[in-house]
């Protein structure tokens, strides 16, 4: 019965891991395919709002939000300033100064080797030699996927800052959520993060002169699918995994992020696609498989007593 529990846990958790990198690369996507005179700001507003009075009335209605205290409604403001505002704002901002979506999904790829240094300083945690030899060449996977992209993009030098910026933010938000180590129900968690963020965009979007948006379908169709998937889908995903499976685990998927987006990128807004792509695919499918490998046995010697991975003790809420 156990053995058979375990199962429906490693399936459970490999679907979730699969929708989020869907998800998550969708937000790269997304915004490059919207028309050039429709600001990237613009789209960012009509992306949260909504989706922010949407989630504040479910969890009123639901009553989800009960007994969230003060403090925790604070400490995930701040946790969402970072980890979704900061970051969706400069990611957007880059691909709106037209840098290409591969090279922008290069943000996911040095996160993971930024955490893995920091989580000992930091979260006293053991990144293990496998795991060290699996973000390397995961590292050097990605680096062969964006390097295509770098020669179509039009964007001022500048520019390439922005995607820097957004990595940042995530590291920061990411750590600070670990760090936490909050129970609050991941849709509340949301709902504090989605509505930060949309306060923030309306301020830009009123102080630079892009609220009004355009009335044609495709752009709404871009915002619906925005709030759908790299919104809801994706940071719920990303939460639920951070307590699932841990820190160094859900940031090695994000070496998969760049080969999702170059896919896409290739399939619909015609970017290139190479044998250097496909052999970066490659490398970083099994930089990641090496990191959740050691995860995994890792965690082994303590399956009989119930214990799971150090870095996912946390209740899932």
């Amino acid at each position: 019965m156990s053995k058979q529990i375990g199962i429906h846990r490693v399936l459970l958790t490999a679907t979730a891991g699969a929708g989020f990198i869907l998800a998550w690369s969708s937000g790269f996507v997304i915004p490059a395919m919207m028309p050039t005179e429709v600001h990237w700001i613009t789209l960012l507003v009509w992306r949260f709002v909504p989706l922010a009075v949407l989630l504040v009335a479910i969890a009123i209605a639901t009553g989800r939000a009960r007994g969230v205290t003060r403090n925790e409604v604070r400490g995930q403001a701040l946790i969402g300033l970072f980890a979704q505002t900061g970051y969706c704002v400069f990611v957007y901002a880059a691909i709106g100064s037209g840098v290409a979506v591969g090279t922008t999904a290069l943000v996911d790829a040095i996160q993971p080797l930024l955490v893995a240094t920091l989580v000992g300083p930091l979260l006293g945690l053991r990144v293990r030699g496998a795991q060290w030899a699996g973000l390397i060449v995961g590292a050097g996977g990605v680096a062969l996927v964006v390097s295509t992209h770098l020669g179509s993009s039009t964007a001022p030098l500048a520019a390439y800052g922005l995607p820097a910026l957004a990595m940042a933010c995530l590291v920061a938000g990411t750590f600070l959520q670990r760090r936490s180590e909050s129970t609050t129900p991941v849709i509340v968690v949301l709902t504090i993060h989605v509505t930060v963020t949309a306060i923030v965009c309306l301020v830009l979007a009123v102080v630079t002169g892009t609220l009004v948006p355009p009335t044609t379908a495709s752009f709404w169709l871009s915002a619906l699918l925005a709030a759908v998937f790299p919104t809801l889908a994706a940071y719920g995903l990303y939460w639920w995994l951070l307590r699932r499976i841990g820190i160094t685990a859900l940031n090695a998927l994000l070496f998969l992020i760049a080969p999702a987006t170059a896919i896409a990128g290739w399939a619909l807004l015609g970017e290139p696609m190479t044998v250097i792509t496909l052999a970066g695919f490659a490398l970083c499918g099994a930089g990641v498989a090496a990191v959740l490998v050691s995860e995994a046995r890792s965690a082994t010697p303590d399956a009989g007593q119930g214990a799971s991975s150090p870095e996912a003790t946390v209740s899932a809420g």
